[in-house]
């Protein structure tokens, strides 16, 4: 692990904004890392407002959506709203499905087949519209390189609104309209929305036409959020206020689907980090293992014990994709290890027979063990398909076009991606991908980074010091949980190795004379037992921990020297 402090803010800035918020100077640094630098920027930042959530009219092509769904309501048109598979996806669809059943009633979803159709818009899907008389798609969360299904579908006299997130192509879609912050000709204020947020942001558009304020729409807030967590959207601006309010929606009043997802759990109080990995896997899983239908039909579910039958139904899926991870993430490190190189800056595996649904779980996992742009593949049909994942800083999508001669179709992100290419490119492809890599990679990206906020005593530990930390959340990318050093700490005598193979590591730390102990975690670091038995210096974050109806202040580990 690479260990890195942030830049220091100036000493001007800081304590200019440590006087006006009456705060320590370590926690004024911190805010000025985040750049906020002003009370002002501070109280919004604090104190997230529904009145700053933007304009949808600002969107381009936002009053063609707004009109064309108006028109096909005054027309008695049927409309289908279509998603992709994932969180985002599913979580846009049953979102902007159940908003237009209080408006009209001649609407249907769609979510393609992950096995048989694939990512994005398919010719499948537009043909069942055809088929069912649809004139009007709302796509969510795909759709911006579609051009040729598009056309497609305009053949087929059916129209097309996309709304999506992901980076444009050189040419955009011939829709009725392309909701895209991304889009180079957009002026939207904020343009990192997820697939979900760009179809939140098509119902207040199409509310605030009909008279509705954004109040109306805070019911809606725990599926954004939802979506926010799962698709790993900075949480910043929008994304922070919408993240914000849709907590208090997921603890206080969650629809039917996500109130079975909780009730399963039985965990009281929700956190960004807990939709990210309870929520939103179990959601995932619908479409990882069965269909992604199963997960609109949970979120869009008006009865609560249906709901709660869904829930148990995905609750199984869920299961059956714990044990297809493991399984199949044991077959891919054997086989790294057996082709292992000397010097490799990517990793590609391939095993036709692998399921498709959690090739991206276990890509995610290779990255983590090995840290280098990864991919993992097997056979869909007569072609490949994989999912790409990346490390920090470098960006797998931008080498994935270099390779672009060998794929058939790719789309994603910065730091995820996934694409489909014909058996005989794949050899061509692996090497091509591994040279772009190896000559594109900053080496120093390839050692995994901690990122720390501040170096601190335990001393500085107080009650309104973590308070103060507790409402900078909701915590995610570019806005993560406060990371501080503290150096020449101890364990008290009682540090011991937990979990059933011994890999965590649990201690009750203490510094210099100061008899004040706290008690710390630290995951998959177990094996660094031996450390503890001196002076040692630890990387970590702060969290609640509640035991017995008593909360603490716990130290959750990230490494220690």
């Amino acid at each position: 692990m690479r260990w890195t402090v942030k830049p220091k803010p100036t000493k001007e800035k800081v304590e200019k904004l440590a006087k006006e918020l009456q705060i320590e100077e370590t926690l004024a640094a911190i805010l000025c890392q985040r750049n906020i630098e002003t009370f002002e920027e501070a109280k919004k930042f604090f104190r997230p407002s529904l009145d700053d959530i933007h304009d949808p009219f600002l969107m381009k092509d936002m009053d063609k959506a707004v009109h064309r769904i108006e028109k096909a309501i005054k027309n008695n048109e049927n409309i289908l709203v279509y998603g992709d598979y994932d969180v985002d996806g599913t979580t846009a669809v049953s979102l902007v499905s159940a908003y237009l059943k209080t408006i009209y009633s001649n609407i249907a979803t769609y979510i393609p087949d992950r096995y048989n159709e694939g990512y994005g818009i398919s010719y499948a899907g537009i043909d069942f519209a055809n088929d069912n008389n649809f004139s009007l798609i709302i796509a969510l969360d795909c759709g911006i390189k579609a051009i040729e299904k598009v056309a497609y579908a305009s053949e087929r006299n059916i129209d097309f609104i996309i709304c999506d997130h992901h980076k444009p192509g050189v040419e955009i879609p011939k829709a009725v309209a392309v909701l895209n912050p991304k889009r180079t000709d957009c002026n939207y204020p904020f343009d990192e929305l997820c697939g979900c947020g760009v179809g939140f942001k098509l119902i207040q558009a199409l509310g605030a036409n009909r008279g509705q304020t954004i109040t109306d729409f805070i019911p809606y807030l725990d599926l954004v959020a939802t979506a926010i967590a799962a698709d790993i959207v900075p949480i910043t601006g929008e994304n922070r206020i919408l993240a914000h309010f849709g907590l208090q929606v997921i603890n206080s009043h969650p629809r039917n689907g996500i109130k079975a997802l909780i009730h399963q759990v039985k965990k009281k109080e929700f956190t960004i980090t807990d939709v990210v990995f309870i929520i939103a896997p179990r959601i995932n899983a619908a479409g990882r293992i069965k269909h992604g239908n199963y997960a609109v039909e949970l979120l869009t579910e008006m009865d609560f014990d249906s709901a709660v039958e869904f829930a148990a139904a995905i609750e199984i899926f869920n299961a059956d994709r714990k044990v297809l991870d493991k399984k199949i993430t044991a077959e891919a490190f054997n086989q790294i290890i057996e082709n292992e190189e000397e010097t490799r800056f990517s990793t590609v595996v391939f095993q036709e027979d692998w399921h498709k649904g959690v090739i991206g779980i276990v890509a995610s996992r290779l990255t983590e063990t090995y840290y280098r742009p990864t991919l993992v593949f097997t056979k869909n049909g007569g072609k490949l398909a994989a999912s790409a994942r990346s490390v920090k800083d470098f960006d797998v999508y931008e080498a994935l076009e270099e390779c672009d001669e060998y794929i058939e179709q790719f789309g994603g992100h910065k730091y995820a991606a996934g694409l489909t290419l014909l058996p005989e490119n794949y050899e061509n492809f692996k090497q091509k991908f591994e040279e772009v890599v190896a000559k594109t990679i900053d080496k120093e990206l390839l050692i995994p980074e901690i990122l720390m906020d501040a170096e601190i005593d335990f001393s500085e530990i107080s009650p309104k010091f973590f308070r103060i930390i507790q409402q900078m959340a909701p915590f995610g990318p570019e806005n993560m949980n406060p990371v501080f050093k503290t150096s020449g700490v101890r364990d008290n005598g009682y540090g011991k190795q937990v979990g059933s193979d011994c890999s965590h590591l649990k201690l009750n730390l203490f510094q210099g004379n100061n008899q004040k102990t706290y008690n710390a975690i630290g995951f998959g670091l177990g094996k660094k037992i031996e450390m503890v038995e001196n002076d040692f210096d630890i990387v970590y974050s702060l969290e609640e921990n509640e035991w017995n109806g008593f909360k603490s202040v716990q130290l959750v580990l990230r490494d220690l020297e």
